[in-house]
């Protein structure tokens, strides 16, 4: 499972893809409920992205 932000979504699902071998599923997440922050940068998570 990998917190994206809207501009490192497309990383997240091409990294998801290559490790799992399977289409992702791409959750939008509610970002006021969230402190999360994107793996990629540290702006606020705004996509779940996972296999399973």
């Amino acid at each position: 499972m990998i917190y994206s932000c809207e501009e490192h979504v497309d990383i997240a699902l091409d990294e998801v893809v290559d490790k799992s071998g399977e289409f992702p599923i791409l959750t939008k997440i509610d970002v006021d409920n969230l402190s999360t922050s994107c793996e990629y940068c540290q702006n606020p998570a705004v996509y779940m992205v996972a296999n399973k």
